[in-house]
């Protein structure tokens, strides 16, 4: 449980594991997960496949995600579990980023 990072072999893509809750216990590990993002990255996939859990001060923490990156880089939401892609769309998150399934 928690969030893990890893970026691409040419740094250009970073892809940031949340599995189980994504609430305010994980705002650390997020926002550390994206603040040392080499500036030559130019994508960033949130994959949400393992997140079993999502409330507001997630959603408050993409949206901080959003704003650190610039609209330079793309944020893509990877495979939302149903209960999480209901909360994506109930805050109209998928007007705000892509979401792939």
């Amino acid at each position: 449980m928690g969030v893990t990072a890893q970026q691409s072999d040419n740094g250009q893509e970073v892809t940031v594991c949340v599995a189980g809750r994504f609430d305010y216990r994980v705002y650390d590990s997020f926002k550390a997960s994206y603040s040392s993002i080499a500036e030559d990255s130019t994508q960033i996939n949130v994959d949400l496949s393992e997140t079993d859990y999502m409330d507001s001060s997630a959603l408050g923490m993409l949206l901080m995600l959003r704003e650190h990156v610039g609209r330079a880089v793309t944020i893509l939401l990877l495979n939302p579990t149903p209960d999480v892609m209901k909360v994506l769309a109930i805050a109209n998150f998928d007007k705000l980023f892509a979401i792939k399934k």
